[in-house]
């Protein structure tokens, strides 16, 4: 990445040394603009020594500068910043899938902190922390004036340390969370065998995922065998990550095609991004669940899948970020994190602020059980023909079997304490509530039907 940017502006200087002769208005626009850029570079300067000279107490020269270089990026878009060399550490663990804190991921919207998604299996999750929350103090302290990267640093800290969280959330009054500070340990990849289908959640794209993605399909294929009929990808509440581990997950589904492209501001940045020969999942039946807090990386990857009809995309619509941040080392202090790039989709499409629309539109819901009413049936009727199979006219035990199963049949869980929506399933055991899981595997059950050689008369 960083030789790319080199590349970018020597290529911005040539472009620059080549008006210079042809075009000469063009050089006294260029000089114009030189000498308003010093001229308010010497402003900048006047107001740094201003403050340091006469503010009421002695500041600190470096949180003055870091303030100004952090204003300049954050005022930019929501996902350009500073990182100084403690938060930049912070972010080499985070991709590296281990990292200590609350477990969400936020954004800045409106001067209050918008939680993107909550990581599975963390103190945010279990406390029941959504997406779409919004957290408007921190141990009492209100979060508007302080920048993202702020925010964040003030949630991060002394591990088994707690934090006090006050959260608005839609049709409810504002609410107080406690939550202990925890090591953040994320495994990436999740998976389990539903039936005859295998269910694989991403929960974010790190350096594991890749291999985590292939190990959890040859893990699947090992488990259900010859009866495996599709799979179902769960990149639900996946707030995305590395953008060459969501193009890694994609050429695991595909087997040829661009999966995606990014454009810079210099057209020849561009970059294109190719599947390599080789679908892992043999061509089977895909489908994969998407919701608001699906963005970024997560986002590359529906968006491939969607676009070569590799997978049906169900759920609701994903979050929207279609920008490429590279991350700058600045020597001795940090890094920065700038906007550099959009990404299209293999069709040129654009999601940035639109989002990526599902191919069948699946809200949570909670599912009851209903208890029939007085079924009837043709094995009812006095004097039906028996089967020719030797089944007799009613007799139903079947049927009568499943009536006195649905007697005792209770409605399913509607939730617990710190579930949301697109929660995953784990294990096989006291699952939650998940609709949209359910008509999921009910599409694989389908599609897998489709699939079969139809069967020939005797």
């Amino acid at each position: 990445m960083i030789r790319r940017l080199i590349l970018a502006f020597s290529g911005a200087a040539l472009s620059a040394t080549l008006t210079l002769s042809p075009a000469p208005v063009f050089a006294v626009d260029a000089k114009k603009n030189g000498e308003d850029t010093y001229r308010l570079l010497n402003l900048f300067g006047d107001v740094f020594e201003r403050v340091r000279a006469e503010y009421v107490e002695p500041p600190s020269e470096q949180e003055m500068i870091e303030a100004a270089i952090t204003g300049m990026l954050s005022a930019l878009d929501p996902h350009s910043s500073f990182l100084n060399s403690k938060r930049f550490q912070d972010m080499q663990t985070e991709t590296r899938g281990e990292f200590g804190g609350l477990g969400i991921t936020v954004t800045m919207e409106r001067g209050f902190v918008k939680v993107i998604s909550p990581i599975d299996d963390t103190p945010a999750h279990r406390a029941g922390i959504e997406s779409g929350d919004f957290i408007t103090h921190l141990d009492g302290e209100a979060v508007q004036g302080l920048t993202l990267s702020d925010a964040v640093e003030k949630m991060r800290g002394k591990v088994g340390s707690d934090i006090r969280i006050t959260i608005v959330r839609e049709g409810r009054e504002p609410f107080d969370v406690t939550l202990t500070r925890a090591v953040i340990k994320v495994t990436t990849v999740r998976s389990h065998a539903e039936g005859k289908a295998g269910y694989i959640r991403i929960t974010s794209f790190t350096e594991q995922t890749d291999a985590g993605l292939k190990k959890a399909i040859a893990k699947l294929k090992e488990e259900i065998g010859k009866d495996l009929q599709g799979y179902v990808l769960d990149i639900r509440n996946n707030p995305g990550g590395l953008l060459d581990q969501a193009v890694a997950a994609s050429d695991v589904f595909l087997d040829k095609g661009e999966i995606v492209s990014t454009r810079s501001r210099n057209p020849e940045d561009t970059q294109r991004f190719n599947a390599r020969p080789g679908d892992l999942t043999d061509g089977l039946p895909l489908v994969v669940l998407i919701n608001s807090g699906s963005a970024s990386a997560s986002e590359i990857v529906a968006g491939a899948l969607q676009d070569h009809r590799r997978a049906v995309l169900l759920g609701t619509k994903t979050f929207g970020k279609g920008s490429v941040q590279s991350v700058m080392p600045l020597a001795g202090n940090g890094a920065m994190k700038l906007t550099t790039a959009r990404y299209y989709t293999p069709s040129g499409r654009s999601i940035q602020a639109k989002g990526i629309d599902p191919d069948i539109l699946v809200q949570q819901s909670k599912i009851e059980v209903l208890k029939p009413a007085g079924r009837r049936s043709e094995a009812d009727l006095r004097g039906a023909l028996d089967n020719e199979d030797g089944t007799k006219a009613g007799s139903r035990k079947d049927d009568k079997k499943i009536e006195k199963k649905d007697e005792k049949a209770k409605p399913a869980p509607a939730g617990e304490p710190g579930k949301k929506e697109g929660d995953a399933v784990v294990d096989g055991k006291d699952k939650p509530q998940d609709y949209q899981l359910s008509r999921a595997l009910d599409l694989i059950r389908g599609l897998a039907i489709l699939q079969k050689p139809t069967a020939k008369a005797q």
